[in-house]
């Protein structure tokens, strides 16, 4: 997989895919992330990428030129599958969309700044828009930061144990269960007595019960998106 993201302040960028796992998914060779600099596809010398908007109001736009020539760049050495807005009132990000990118070949994540972009870049170079949430940003970079996050990490060979990601909060619409390591007792706080017991069933029984139970307390939203669609 191969995402490329294109930023007008790419240095927001370098730590996230500088450790961890995603940095360890680049170094196997199984995912490549390259952050595009739009400056270097500014319209004059001095790096402009961004004017003022047509009919006045605060905030700066970014331009169509600079992104058109930048996506035009990328899609000359390979075919995209998507080609995805980071913006506030895109669709909201979830463990399904999540899932769905995971088993595209390559993606652009285009990182919006300042009071957006033009209007014609979403009418006409996008493929789809997505949100991280119901909250603004100064700009898309830790927003692309997060999605690249929820993709590269389902990608197989990225996790060590693959069946990791799979007990994920979400993945089944339940939130995960209590996880607990040693030691056993702290303070007389004790860990619960089946996760000792040695016996799988009844521990994979008793995970399954917590998911609905924290599920029901935590997000009854996901119980009734699940019903509604069922």
């Amino acid at each position: 997989m191969q995402i490329d993201i294109i930023s007008c302040v790419p240095a927001l960028l370098e730590s996230p895919f500088s450790h961890s796992i995603l940095q360890r998914a680049q170094h196997k060779g199984i995912v490549q992330v390259h952050v595009h600099d739009l400056r270097d596809y500014a319209i004059n010398k001095h790096g402009q990428v961004d004017d003022y908007a047509f009919g006045g109001g605060a905030g700066m736009v970014l331009m169509i030129e600079p992104i058109a020539r930048c996506i035009e760049d990328l899609k000359s050495e390979r075919d995209y599958d998507e080609i995805i807005y980071m913006s506030p009132d895109g669709e909201l990000l979830n463990q399904k969309i999540a899932n769905r990118f995971s088993l595209l070949k390559n993606i652009i994540i285009l990182c919006g700044h300042y009071k957006g972009v033009d209007e014609r870049v979403r009418e006409h170079l996008i493929t789809r828009e997505i949100s991280i949430g119901d909250y603004v940003l100064s700009g898309g970079e830790l927003a692309a930061a997060v999605l690249a996050d929820s993709i590269i990490r389902l990608v197989p060979g990225v996790l060590s144990n693959e069946t990791s990601a799979l007990s994920d909060s979400f993945q089944d619409d339940l939130v995960a269960p209590p996880v607990y390591t040693r030691p056993a007792e702290f303070n007389d706080w004790q860990v619960p007595d089946v996760l000792l017991s040695g016996n799988q069933r009844l521990i994979d029984e008793w995970r399954e019960e917590q998911s609905v139970v924290r599920t029901q307390q935590r997000r009854p939203d996901l119980l009734d998106e699940d019903s509604s669609t069922s």
